[in-house]
């Protein structure tokens, strides 16, 4: 059994980072830095769980959705004239271990076989497993660059295209990507970082309050764990339902002339380079409206998911400490 979303306490920062991607996973992910025994991995575990179940094309290997995009092979089927039937999954939480190869991520081709039957076999990899998942990797910083790369690409273009010796074989890649990291065992390249959609810092609660409550509701957690699930089913049902919901109305939030105008005043003080931060800002406060059942990205919007959005881009000068940048970022979103 899985502890509850809900029932998490306090860390509001991480658990609104990861609901605004469930909303528009198009936001680029999750970047957790923090300390171990945070909670972390239990969140995500909890958010899937969560969730309501998926629809996906019944026997598919890449959870491809009723409406597309489909991958080679459910393409083949449509192709045949052969009837795609569906069925409902819940989402899962997909691990990627450290030291994992490139052809473990992406998949391979077995060429041989191609070559000898005329026929493509594909042996899925963990994107396949991640396609309409969450892919989370933990100790982000201790992977290789190469395959940070890989990952990020894949969840910027939602799909996954591997190629060899002119064969070539596509399938979606659409996932909510989460990362965790400890600063103190090595750091991730600026360029790797600004890839990350939004990003939390998480410490372990020092307020006496908050860490009696913790306690108390993990004992009664272990102790009963049925009972305690059906004591939070309501405030479950609802945040499921309010998310539901936010996902159905974020098109229809209005992106007003005042909220571009915000977002590029904040990151135009910040002297950010490039364009994502404001791409990445304007997606979570459409998102967070949405969230909260406005019509339009209103300054409040702005100004609570700025922080998320920009904490791991802001430009630091040599010894220069963290929160002297944050100091920074927290003058300019009141000024907005």
């Amino acid at each position: 059994m899985i502890f509850p979303f809900t029932a998490i306490v306090d860390q509001e920062e991480m658990k609104l980072a990861l609901i605004l991607n469930v909303i528009d996973p198009s936001i680029g992910g999750v970047l957790i830095m923090g300390e171990k025994g945070t909670a972390k991995s239990t969140t995500v575990r909890a958010l899937a769980d969560l969730l309501p179940e998926i629809e996906v094309v019944k026997g598919c290997r890449f959870n491809c959705s009723p409406e597309g995009p489909f991958c080679s092979d459910c393409l083949e089927k449509i192709k045949n004239n052969e009837t795609l039937e569906f069925e409902k999954k819940k989402m899962r939480v997909v691990e990627l271990p450290l030291g994992v190869t490139e052809d473990r991520v992406v998949g391979s081709l077995d060429i041989e076989h191609a070559i000898k039957k005329g026929e493509k076999r594909f042996e899925p990899g963990i994107l396949a497993e991640a396609n309409r998942n969450f892919l989370y990797i933990d100790e982000v910083n201790l992977l290789e660059d190469h395959i940070v790369d890989l990952l990020l690409d894949s969840a910027a273009m939602g799909v996954n295209t591997v190629e060899r010796e002119g064969i070539s074989f596509v399938h979606p890649a659409r996932f909510i990507l989460v990362g965790t990291m400890n600063p103190e065992e090595g750091e991730l390249r600026p360029q790797l970082l600004d890839r990350f959609g939004l990003c939390v810092f998480v410490n372990s609660l020092k307020e006496k309050s908050l860490r009696v409550e913790v306690l108390k509701r993990k004992a009664e957690f272990d102790d009963d764990p049925e009972g305690f699930l059906k004591k939070w089913e309501p405030h479950q049902q609802s945040l499921a339902a309010r998310i539901i919901k936010a996902k159905e109305n974020l098109k229809n939030v209005k992106i007003t002339e005042d909220a571009l105008s915000k977002v590029v005043e904040i990151t135009s003080q910040l002297n950010l380079d490039g364009h994502r931060a404001d791409i990445v800002m304007l997606k979570a406060a459409r998102a967070h409206a949405a969230y909260n059942e406005r019509k339009e990205i209103i300054p409040d919007d702005i100004k609570k998911i700025a922080p998320l959005a920009l904490k791991h881009r802001l430009k630091r000068l040599p010894f220069e400490e963290i929160s002297t940048e944050l100091e920074k970022l927290n003058e300019v979103i009141t000024r907005i």
